[in-house]
């Protein structure tokens, strides 16, 4: 019988196109179904709630906007993360954001005071399935890059999830979403949410 050892605030990251989103959608259903409460809090759909009152229409565009701009609507994107009381709340979001500037990061220490997580999680692939997934995706507009290209933002995401977990002294895990093995990866994630007794 699997229950809930503690309530969980897990950050759960991953570049784009590494399928994050779908692995955790169905981790959440899984954990439901066992009887543990479980979200999905998709941190760039709640930013686009409030951007909408800028004009902003697209969660494409946010990465556009001026930085301080970004980094208001991320903070209280994740003060309303914060308030949600489920037994489990996986907040679905990237560490980095690409930039004229460089890569700004999606987690900046304020937002992790504010979020407290007690979890993070890396989905991660091939550069070469991401970069199918992404040529396959007609929903967004995404950076469509090299395998190389796409091998080093693994990299830096890495980097980023470790120092988050410095940082805050939270355990990170890398769970591999491979091409067909999504139940195996949501899997994963039910495990370190749940103990057998």
């Amino acid at each position: 019988m699997l229950y809930l050892v503690e309530s969980k605030r897990a950050i759960t990251v991953g570049i784009p196109g590494v399928g994050k989103s779908t692995v955790i959608n169905r981790a959440a259903k899984m954990l439901n179904d066992i009887g543990i409460s479980a979200s999905v809090a998709v941190f760039g759909t709640i930013m686009l709630e409030e951007a909408k009152e800028l004009g902003i229409t697209n969660r494409d565009e946010l990465r556009k906007m001026p930085i301080q701009e970004q980094k208001r609507l991320q903070e209280q994107a994740a003060m309303k993360i914060a308030a949600m009381k489920d037994d489990v709340v996986m907040i679905d979001t990237h560490l980095f954001i690409s930039t004229k500037k460089g890569y700004y990061p999606g987690l900046p220490i304020s937002l992790l005071n504010i979020l407290k997580p007690t979890n993070f999680i890396m989905i991660a692939a091939e550069p070469e399935e991401i970069l199918r997934r992404r040529l396959q995706d007609k929903t967004r507009e995404r950076d469509i890059c090299k395998p190389e290209e796409i091998k080093h933002d693994l990299e830096i995401a890495q980097i980023m999830v470790a120092s988050c977990s410095i940082l805050t002294g939270t355990p990170f895990i890398t769970i591999f979403n491979n091409d067909g093995a999504i139940d195996k990866a949501s899997s994963q994630i039910v495990e370190l949410f749940s103990d057998e007794r």
